[in-house]
């Protein structure tokens, strides 16, 4: 199949999870995607269970469809030789801090002079012009920051992390969004230009959009937070004998469930009526479903949702999550063979084009196609290995 982004080429410099997320889905669309690491590699690398060192679990979900290629970026002619990289590429992408930018000569106006049709991506904890601007971030941090640690101490009492690098996928995914709007500009004027990704700006963005509430008018109309979200009675409802995900969320979804649990004067109760009637009471309606959840068996709802139109799911564990028929059905998972690694079963590209999914390859050992790429630039075999250095030679430049 032929691919939206095939005649693309992306020079990567970033690392741990949010960049290389991003790259990874521009890699998907069908990008080039040649990966610059360190001599040590990628921190990742050394992530997780591993067969094969360097090929750790945390990397491998992060990197497929790339090239990779070891530069020393201590020495002047790694450093150019990424410079010439860069002038043939497309997007040049990295999260290196600024205040080292001009020691390796990326500074975003030297390149784009070079090769003005450019999309120089910069992927950085803060927005530049900030006074947290070139500070270090980890997605931790950005939780922290951008209120989703509140969000957890409303709901449970006690601030605590989302229990997933919520920071680190959301702003991967504006990242290469970002990317591909640039591209879009650049073949109406023909020029490249600079985009800043800051993590903490995406994620508060993230966050308010339901959470703003009262205070997106001013005077404030009400207090911040999303009443329905962050209802500490918002959770799996508990059956006879396991658990259910249900949502009636019109008035008519409501009407239906109170009939069919045999409640239906609580359809015509005030606080239950309306959606706005529902927002404010959310706490009394939530215990009460689950006082009336909880008569019956996971599948006798199930069964009744589907009947009366109202959405319903069983919970299912990561396990089952792997083996869901739907996914099953529509082939996301894709198992990949790998001479050293043996079968590693990987989730698919989630979106399909022209009816298909593109396809994955394994993501690439440390210095893979360093010989290859270098080799397109005219170097020899004793000056790529001359670039390349010794695993300690030098760590991430990165975040």
């Amino acid at each position: 199949m032929v691919l939206p982004l095939k005649d693309i080429r992306v020079i990567d410099l970033t690392t741990v999870a949010m960049g290389p997320l991003a790259s990874q889905w521009l890699g998907d669309f069908g990008a080039d995607v040649i990966k610059i690491e360190a001599p040590g590699g990628d921190s990742t690398r050394q992530t997780g269970p591993s067969i094969e060192g360097g090929m750790a679990a945390m990397f491998l979900s992060a990197n497929r469809n790339k090239r990779s290629v070891v530069l020393d970026l201590t020495q002047p002619a790694a450093r150019e030789a990424l410079t010439r990289l860069i002038d043939g590429a497309d997007v040049f992408m990295h999260n290196v801090r600024p205040q080292k930018l001009a020691k390796l000569g990326l500074e975003p106006e030297r390149l784009i002079e070079r090769n003005p049709r450019l999309v120089y991506a910069g992927l950085h904890g803060f927005g530049e012009a900030g006074p947290y601007g070139g500070h270090p971030a980890y997605d931790d941090i950005i939780q922290g920051l951008s209120g989703c640690a509140d969000l957890m101490r409303r709901q449970t009492g006690e601030p605590q992390y989302f229990p997933t690098i919520t920071a680190d996928k959301t702003t991967g995914l504006i990242a290469a969004m970002a990317i591909l709007a640039a591209l879009t500009g650049r073949a109406a004027s023909g020029r490249g230009s600079i985009v800043e990704v800051p993590m903490f700006e995406c994620m508060a963005g993230f966050n308010l959009v339901e959470h703003l509430y009262g205070c997106l008018f001013s005077p404030p109309r009400g207090d911040m937070g999303y009443p329905r979200v962050l209802s500490r009675h918002r959770r799996p409802y508990r059956t006879r004998d396991g658990y259910i995900c249900m949502l009636p969320y019109t008035d008519a979804h409501w009407h239906a469930f109170f009939t069919e649990a045999g409640a239906v004067e609580h359809a015509t109760d005030p606080r239950f009526a309306t959606m706005t009637a529902r927002t404010t009471n959310i706490d009394d309606l939530y215990a009460l479903v689950a006082r009336l959840v909880a008569r019956h068996s996971s599948s006798y709802w199930l069964a009744a949702c589907e009947r009366i139109g109202v959405p319903a799911s069983p919970v299912l564990s990561l396990d089952e999550v792997i083996n869901d028929p739907h996914l099953g059905a529509v082939g996301f998972f894709s198992t990949l063979h790998d001479t050293q690694l043996g079968d590693l079963c990987m989730p698919g590209v989630p979106v399909l084009f022209d009816r298909q999914r593109p396809p994955i390859t394994v993501p690439p050992r440390l210095g893979q196609h360093s010989a290859e790429v270098l080799g397109e630039l005219g170097l020899g075999e004793a000056e790529v290995q001359s670039l390349v250095g010794t695993p300690d030679s030098l760590g991430s430049v990165g975040v």
